[in-house]
């Protein structure tokens, strides 16, 4: 072990765990968002730092088992854990020992080196403890969490058609806000939460927010975008980027297009709205919901499904679109509507959870899912777009250049220096249970 003067540095090696989804897989199906984005972009800029990163997920494939090495300094560990398959991530609680067996080797070399475990979700967080517990000595690497998103927040913001998140994963997040050694969030906001629904000391929550890849996600010519993607020229373009699931809420865009159309028949020569996403959670059981609207709507011609793209694709569609909709019931931050404002994307958005500090006083917030009132927030974005396009396009590109993934890893870098230095002492299990 490293005195403590070493600890007052980085970290030689950061665990990060992530049990439930790979930071390889595309986000905006399945199980992938953006929770892959920032464990990958935070490995791949935390190793530029000179730390070394593993990451442990579960495989999910006979052939994934082993190692991946996307960059210099950053591993990914595909460990075996259950059917070698995908799981519906309601099913994922009965692998997470399994899981947890797996991982202790790692956990063990993260403590012998001095460095932090830092878990990505719930079920990752529990695997973290468990392996924890598997220490001889029994004295685990500082343990870093970070929810993403919480369950009691969830339950209280349910979409029509969602499912309540279930007691075992309440009582994972409270476990892990008992014995974490510290708690990063994306916003105040979700702090607020971890401390009023979990009774989380606040002094333990560190505010983090996330990054977007500046590089990749930046502003350029909408004529040229379209050009490359066969878009209309003179379309008027609605985007949507996510997972297709009630949560998300694809269908409050698409009630709202129609809307539009009843409002002002002649949209129908120019309106295009893009959905790009891929089915995922509740929305998987009820895979034609969609189309079904664009028909109630009469939305035929008018809207555009797509699956998910790489990142280089994505951000040539923020460039080609005149507004991005975020219309969720919940977002812990929102890093899709970040990504379309560094492109120069304004942006419509629920006020709802992380989304107005993603989007600033640059976005547009809609209170509520009425199709009416996005119906109204919409049209009257567009409206300012025909008088002051160049300069809110100029304003959405500065609010993002503030989210970098650099300025998100010297936050990273000073929590685990905190959870280093000052290691939370709660109860272990079996005092717990006395």
């Amino acid at each position: 072990m490293r005195s403590a003067d070493d600890r007052a540095g980085p970290p030689a090696r950061v665990l990060m765990v992530s049990l439930h989804t790979s930071p390889l897989l595309t986000p905006g199906t399945g199980d992938a968002g953006g929770l892959n984005v920032y464990v990958l972009q935070t490995a791949l800029h935390l190793a530029r730092r000179g730390v070394s990163v593993d990451v442990a997920t579960r495989a999910t494939t006979p052939e994934e088992v082993g190692t991946v090495r996307p960059a210099p300094g950053v591993e990914v560990h595909h460990l075996a854990a259950g059917p070698r398959a995908p799981v519906p991530k309601e099913e994922l609680p009965a692998h997470v020992d399994a899981f947890a067996q797996e991982l202790a080797p790692f956990v063990t070399r993260a403590a012998a080196e001095d460095g932090v475990v830092h878990s990505h979700y719930w079920l990752s967080g529990v695997a973290a403890l468990r392996a924890g517990e598997m220490l001889a000595d029994g004295k685990p690497a500082p343990l870093v969490h970070t929810m993403h998103t919480v369950a009691r927040v969830k339950n209280q913001r349910l979409a029509q058609g969602e499912r309540p998140e279930p007691a075992v994963r309440v009582r994972g997040e409270d476990e892990l806000v008992a014995r974490a050694d510290l708690l990063v969030v994306n916003t105040a906001d979700e702090q607020d939460s971890l401390v009023t629904l979990h009774a989380a000391e606040a002094g333990r929550v560190r505010i983090v927010a996330p990054g977007v890849d500046l590089q990749t996600f930046r502003p350029g010519p909408q004529q040229l975008a379209r050009a490359e993607l066969g878009l209309p020229a003179e379309a008027l373009i609605l985007l949507f980027v996510g997972r297709i699931q009630p949560l998300k809420a694809p269908d409050v865009l698409l009630r709202a297009a129609g809307e539009l159309l009843r409002r002002d028949p002649q949209l129908r020569d120019r309106l295009l709205v893009a959905v790009l996403g891929g089915p995922s959670g509740s929305g998987l059981a009820r895979p034609g919901a969609l189309a079904a609207i664009v028909d109630e709507e009469g939305l035929g011609g008018v809207v555009r499904f797509g699956e998910t793209l790489p990142r280089a694709q994505l951000a040539r569609w923020y460039r080609a679109a005149d507004l991005l909709a975020v219309p969720s019931h919940h977002e812990s931050f929102g890093l899709v509507a970040v990504e379309a404002l560094a492109s120069g994307t304004p942006v419509v958005a629920a006020r709802v959870g992380g989304l107005p500090h993603a989007v600033g006083e640059v976005g547009v917030l809609v209170d509520g899912h009425d199709p009416h009132d996005w119906a109204d927030a919409l049209s009257a974005a567009l409206a300012r777009l025909q008088a002051e396009r160049v300069a809110w396009s100029a304003r959405a590109v500065a609010h993002a250049a503030q989210f970098s993934w650099d300025r998100t890893v010297d936050g990273l870098l000073d929590a685990y220096r905190t959870a280093r230095q000052h290691p939370h002492l709660p109860p272990t299990p079996t005092e717990e249970r006395r």
